[in-house]
């Protein structure tokens, strides 16, 4: 296999003004055969689209709540901090990268970013909008599984992990409210909330809300999902069941 390249969209400490990631994000995917770089904070599209042509692939991180602005909402009581710059990099790469077909993982805030950006809507915070039993926002260990998803049948997710029930970490207050038209759904919690997606017709463009980047080490599964997205950019297709 190829070692493909990935870009990583840096998580971002508003009150120091300092860019940071967490190690796992970067072990997960050299752990599957991939090299990884964090990218600058940057709206230029010049240097964006320059990113697009050269690296392989690129994961969309968590962090923080994604503005309702972009979904086109007024901003709840119950909606944590924004970081508008990221929103605003992360909203001109994602089409760019779309149209090169180049892979991309979202996890957790990746995931809201790309629904939101394709023009779905998000639940500002779960438990107001969205109550239920699950626990979508559990204490450390943050490695160790706090609830279930049932994955969708004939979907890439459940054929790459070959179950039809998967544990998971959960770290959120926010989720998909609305999806949007052009992703699909390929995991529900408990309660109804979609948990993973994926896009029809792209060559791999997967988002799950729980947090592969933490579990990596000690999760099988975790480490599929890796295993695809690194095969994906590197060209040597989807499979996770080699």
């Amino acid at each position: 296999m190829n070692k493909p390249l990935i870009g990583i969209i840096p998580l971002i400490d508003i009150e120091r003004e300092s860019y940071w990631m967490l190690p796992g994000y970067m072990k997960g995917i050299e752990e599957a055969g991939g090299t990884s770089v964090m990218l600058p904070l940057t709206s230029d599209k010049e240097t964006l689209r320059k990113f697009v042509n050269y690296f392989d692939g690129f994961l969309f991180t968590g962090g923080h709540d994604v503005s309702p602005s972009l979904y086109r909402e007024e901003v709840s009581d119950k909606c944590g901090e924004c970081c508008p710059k990221r929103d605003e990099m992360e909203t001109i790469l994602l089409p760019m990268v779309l149209e090169q077909d180049k892979p991309v993982l979202g996890i957790c805030r990746g995931l809201q970013l790309i629904n939101a950006a394709l023009g779905g809507s998000l639940y500002q915070d779960l438990p107001a909008q969205h109550p239920s039993s699950v626990c979508h926002r559990q204490p450390a260990p943050y490695d160790q599984p706090i609830h279930s998803v049932e994955l969708v049948p004939n979907t890439p997710l459940r054929k790459c992990l070959g179950k039809d029930e998967l544990p998971v970490n959960s770290c959120h207050h926010q989720g998909i409210k609305k999806l949007a038209s052009g992703l699909q759904p390929m995991a529900y919690a408990k309660d109804g909330l979609v948990e993973a997606v994926w896009k029809p017709g792209s060559r791999f463009v997967w988002a799950v809300q729980w947090h592969p980047e933490f579990s990596h080490k000690v999760d099988e599964n975790s480490r599929k999902i890796f295993g695809a997205f690194v095969k994906a950019a590197a060209g040597d297709g989807i499979s996770c069941l080699d």
